[in-house]
């Protein structure tokens, strides 16, 4: 999923901790958090970041932020960007010097190109040692951790004086949930930290300085509402940014009867069920949704909260991006990969779609959306029936998606990881069961539920543009820890599991409902089928076979392995959703069946 556009979420204000005298810049710091409502600071701690993890001790007692014990720093931020996307709070992250901040850098550059917002804490040796190669050092005397931190951060700055403090946390902490949104980065030398907090209390009360703004242009919504007016058939593509704002951009479609797309980030905001719904228009898309917005008597496609890149766009398609697009969105990032667009509305989408509402309500806007038939509503089981209704071993992933959608509860949070995942939810992941709209509209009364909504990424999270392998395995830990009624599926392949498979150890020691669905096929799903369709070398891509299910034990997770799709109808999941703890199915899938990858194929060049 892409939250750039999806401001946090800030709750009522709450008492300003206390900070007693002879605490440190460490415990004003997690006072900060605390007034944010941040229950968790994910990291590994370490000699230089030692002071901040004394904070987090003394805050836990209290019942204030404590510390997440990732096994890697990777996975510490992943875990934070979890926990941001499910909750709309600020991920916080921290890792000691050196080595430990390097190894944040994946998973902070992630969280960039996604725009999600983190607050990232890096210790140093103390000032003093600065040049005279101080274990682990990383100033710019050493391994330049803050120089390598600028390129992936909204803000990046060294804290050289307990006095800059609070200024500069502030500014952090604003800059994060300000569009563009993302990561933020603060190195703290280990003297500083240390140093006596030169006030007893946060200074400033950030909570309401941090509430999003309600900023649009008004004359473009006017314009837009003028397109509007002449069009006679209109189309809409729901972006991952449309978040807090997806219930009133589902109720304008509904009062004019516009059939919908989505992109692959956008998918988990909406229902598969809905009957406006056309599928997903992108990587691992439908064939439905390039219908619906190649159709010659189509006027106007609107795009709402997407950037426009290779997996949004389809790989920058003329079926999207030609004259007759109306380009939605917060950012001027985004916007700028639109100039071929009719027209460009900037703002809040959340604003630009209740005047949208109130204009159609009062019928300043009466286009005819002209929904196509209920046969051409997206249903992917219909490509191939004959690969999710046999009873066959070993398992087709077609059929282990169709399954892994019906089988789940409704709340259930699925994330996809890089890789063969991603390809297979994206086209065939599609639990029945959703929501399908929140707000409603009657007679004259006034609109209803103007308010955001609680959990603003979906229920199906994934990466775009920058796609680390294993982000969902330590993102399911952040996301149940941000929703610890709710079950959490985490959908992985072999290779990212060997890669960051340890991080179900967090979700072990934290008693988390978390599933791991491994896809088993021995490779590098991928890269295998990539090289196969380009007619490329066949290499590097074989993994041992390996017994996940036995390794999830040995962690201390339940374990459970499937090679069929009897297998997996005799697991009880009311049991596994119902455990406190996690739990890992190791799934061997036929690793014959090509994921729904030909746009990559296309953009790599490679396509035959």
């Amino acid at each position: 999923m892409n939250p750039s556009s999806q401001p946090v979420i800030v709750e009522a204000p709450r008492p300003l901790p206390t900070v007693e005298p002879e605490q440190q810049i460490a415990d004003l710091i997690v006072a900060y958090l605390e007034q944010l409502g941040v229950e968790y600071v994910f990291g590994v701690p370490g000699g230089a970041i030692e002071p901040l993890y004394n904070a987090l001790a003394r805050s836990a007692r209290r019942g204030g932020p404590r510390p997440v014990v990732a096994r890697h720093e990777s996975g510490a931020a992943f875990m934070a960007d979890g926990y941001a996307r499910e909750t709309g709070r600020i991920g916080v992250c921290c890792a000691t010097s050196g080595p430990g901040a390097t190894n944040l850098i994946t998973g902070v550059a992630c969280a960039y190109e996604n725009g999600v917002p983190l607050l990232v804490l890096t210790g140093q040796p103390s000032l003093p040692s600065f040049g005279r190669r101080a274990l682990q050092e990383s100033a710019c005397t050493g391994v330049n951790t803050l120089g390598m931190f600028r390129h992936c951060t909204r803000y990046n700055s060294l804290v050289s004086h307990p006095q800059q403090i609070e200024s500069k946390l502030v500014t952090a902490l604003q800059r994060a949930v300000r569009c563009p949104r993302g990561p933020v980065h603060l190195s703290l030398p280990l003297d500083i930290l240390k140093s006596a907090s030169p006030v007893r209390l946060p200074s400033y009360d950030i909570t309401a300085k941090m509430r999003p703004a309600s900023l649009v242009d008004a004359d473009a919504i006017d314009e837009l509402q003028a397109l509007l007016r002449r069009a006679a058939r209109v189309r809409l593509l729901i972006g991952g940014g449309c978040g807090e704002a997806v219930g009133a951009v589902l109720q304008f479609a509904r009062l004019q009867d516009i059939p919908f797309v989505t992109t692959p980030d956008g998918k988990g905001l909406v229902s598969p069920a809905d009957p406006l719904f056309r599928g997903v228009f992108g990587f691992a898309g439908h064939r439905s949704a390039e219908i619906l917005l190649r159709d010659p008597e189509v006027d106007l496609v609107l795009a709402v909260g997407t950037s426009m890149n290779e997996w949004t766009s389809s790989g920058w398609s003329d079926a999207l991006l030609n004259e007759k697009l109306v380009h939605i969105d917060e950012s001027a990032d985004h916007l700028a990969r639109s100039p071929m667009a009719r027209l460009q509305v900037r703002g809040r989408i959340l604003t630009v779609f209740d005047r949208l509402v109130r204009g159609a309500a009062l019928g300043v806007v009466e286009t005819a959306g002209t929904a196509p038939p209920a046969a051409a509503v997206c249903d992917p089981l219909l490509d191939a029936p004959e690969k999710w209704a046999g009873p066959e071993a070993p398992i087709k992933p077609q059929r282990l998606m169709h399954d892994l959608g019906r089988l789940f509860p409704p709340g259930t949070r699925f994330l996809a990881d890089a890789g063969n995942s991603v390809a297979w939810s994206i086209h065939y992941l599609h639990p029945a069961d959703r929501r399908r709209g929140e707000r409603r509209l009657g007679g004259g009364e006034r609109l209803r539920g103007l308010g955001r909504r609680r959990v603003e990424a979906g229920w199906l999270r994934l990466t775009m543009d920058f796609a680390p392998m294993g982000w969902a395995i330590g993102g399911a830990v952040g996301t149940a820890l941000g929703a610890p009624d709710q079950p959490v599926v985490c959908i992985t392949g072999d290779g990212s599991l060997l890669m960051n498979g340890q991080e179900i150890s967090v979700a072990v020691a934290e008693g988390l409902t978390v599933i791991y669905v491994v896809l088993n096929d021995r490779a590098l799903g991928m890269v295998k089928h990539g090289q196969r369709l380009a007619g490329a070398e066949p290499i590097g891509f074989e993994l041992p076979p390996t017994d996940f299910a036995a390794m999830a034990r040995a962690m201390g997770a339940a374990g459970h392995t499937v090679r069929s799709p009897r297998d997996l109808a005799a697991l009880d999941m009311d049991a596994v959703c119902a455990r406190r703890g996690p739990t890992l199915i190791d799934v061997h899938i036929d690793a014959e069946e090509v994921p729904p990858m030909n746009l990559r194929m296309r953009i790599l060049g490679t396509d035959l």
